[in-house]
């Protein structure tokens, strides 16, 4: 189509917006861009689905009701009990566990879909089948799929989340695979979360701490009830090591509701553990026997501990015991291949270029587990931070926690809307690190560039950055690096 008086071609309107949607995502610091296997239109369309579901309330935002999601999955047909399902909450290493978990029963033949929560770089991640995202074209279909009832459930039971939809989305991509496991976890506490419409035959709880207080409160003891309400009549509870009163509280449940437990340390646990180079070494005792020899491409005590939680739950979903063990071929075949982006993953190494680590702890039981394992797996002889926190995280516990192991910090910001501002929270590293070791840069990118310079002062051996603070960061930092979303 040409202008008035020969202007040249005036774009068709799908045109216009295939053109919009390449500037935006062309524009800003950590741009999405479009995955090789589509094409700028169908990635439109995404990106188009992406903004309608923005315009529901926001998944950070928690209200004590399962009646909306309930009255969704009704209508779809009930895609939630088509499989068994594994169910994950905790304050820590939910994904981890999951991904894990994933990686066994597929290993072992089972065809699987996996839920998690937020993603790091592309919302495709939070869908998994065969333990890999489900293509932004798949995307926009399943949401297509439960669109026609989004409204009629909006007028009777009040508005959908986003996040409410998103795990209807789940679970109609599990039903329309369909698979044999589903692997969901919880995005915000346990008995109130969209996801608990499931009753799991397997409900797994990672180390509890405080997080999300806005939502769940300071007390300890009553985020455990509130994540203790997972665990259903008769399945089986798989438990990481907790503190005494909180362990307690998830055992009443147990006895309430009579599942079936098996905790850490006591049915199941680490046997042994060594640093390897890329990851480490270690031997699982499952709740069938003993698995040792196993590759575990991934840093840190709390990794070993989340595989030990990641086979007992395999173990438990398929009714694994002493007489019938899981292969254990397939169970080191499983973890050699475990991946866990953004969680103490490696960016970038050479010689003479500072090796970049990048890890999404985003509360200060995070970031112990990040320092310990900065500590007892790295040699730096000089480790230079990048932190960029939301405003509504403690983050004096987390420069707290990392003030030991890091020699300087760069403050900066991501694009979140609930980002912490960097002077702000530059004001904060100060108290805890002194003014000396405090580097304020707004924009994430030019804050990793100035971290790997100041590294570099520290010689050509031995130096690093590690970027944290959340999970935004983390995965914008990918994207800076070129990382592909997984």
């Amino acid at each position: 189509m040409t202008g008035p008086e020969g202007e040249g071609e005036v774009p068709e309107p799908e045109d216009a917006v295939i053109s919009h949607v390449l500037d935006a995502i062309r524009g800003g610091d950590s741009p999405d861009v479009v995955p090789p296997t589509s094409t700028v239109a169908s990635f439109a369309e995404f990106l188009a689905v992406e903004a309608e579901l923005d315009r529901r309330w926001p998944e950070t935002v928690m209200e004590p009701s399962t009646e909306r999601i309930a009255a969704l999955v009704d209508v779809l047909g009930e895609p939630h009990r088509g499989y068994p399902v594994v169910h994950l909450t905790g304050t820590n290493g939910k994904t981890s566990t999951a991904r894990m978990v994933d990686a066994l029963l597929t290993e072992i033949g089972l065809r699987t879909g996996r839920y998690t929560s937020p993603h790091l770089q592309r919302a495709t991640e939070r869908i998994n089948i065969d333990n890999r995202p489900i293509t932004p074209e798949r995307y926009v279909g399943v949401y297509r799929d439960v669109e026609p009832f989004l409204d009629i459930i909006d007028a009777k039971a009040g508005r959908l989340s986003k996040f409410e939809v998103l795990t209807a989305m789940g679970f109609s991509a599990f039903a329309d695979a369909p698979v044999e496991a589903g692997i969901v976890e919880v995005g915000l506490g346990g008995r109130w979360d969209a996801t608990n419409v499931a009753d799991a035959t397997v409900a797994v709880i990672t180390p509890i701490g405080l997080d999300h207080a806005e939502f769940l409160g300071s007390d300890i003891l009553g985020i455990a009830r509130e994540k203790a309400g997972i665990i259903k009549p008769g399945s089986v509870a798989v438990l990481a090591t907790q503190d005494k009163d909180v362990a307690a509280v998830l055992l009443e449940r147990c006895v309430e509701v009579d599942a079936q437990v098996a905790r850490e340390g006591a049915e199941f646990g680490v046997a042994e553990r060594e640093i390897a180079v890329g990851g480490q070494r270690i031997a699982l005792r499952g709740l069938s026997g003993m698995y040792d020899d196993i590759f575990l491409p991934l840093h840190g005590e709390h990794q070993a501990s989340n595989a030990a939680l990641a086979l007992a739950a395999a173990e438990a979903l398929i009714g694994a015991g002493p007489k019938q063990p899981l292969d254990p071929d397939a169970v080191r075949a499983a973890f050699a291949g475990v991946t866990s982006p953004g969680r103490l993953e490696r960016l970038a190494a050479g010689q003479g270029v500072p090796t970049v680590l990048v890890d999404a702890a985003h509360n200060p039981h995070g970031a112990r587990a990040l320092a310990a394992a900065l500590t007892t797996e790295f040699r730096f002889t000089r480790l230079v931070g990048v932190l960029a926190v939301m405003r509504d995280k403690d983050a004096r516990g987390i420069l707290t926690e990392l003030e030991p192991v890091l020699h300087e910090v760069v403050v900066t910001s991501s694009s979140s809307a609930r980002a912490m501002d960097a002077d702000e929270l530059g004001a904060l590293a100060t108290e805890v690190f002194g003014p000396d070791r405090v580097s304020v840069e707004p924009v994430l990118r030019a804050a990793v560039e100035q971290a790997g310079e100041l590294a570099e002062e520290g010689g050509e051996s031995g130096v690093g950055v590690v970027v944290t603070g959340s999970v935004v960061t983390a995965g914008e930092t990918r994207t800076v690096f070129g990382k592909e979303p997984s």
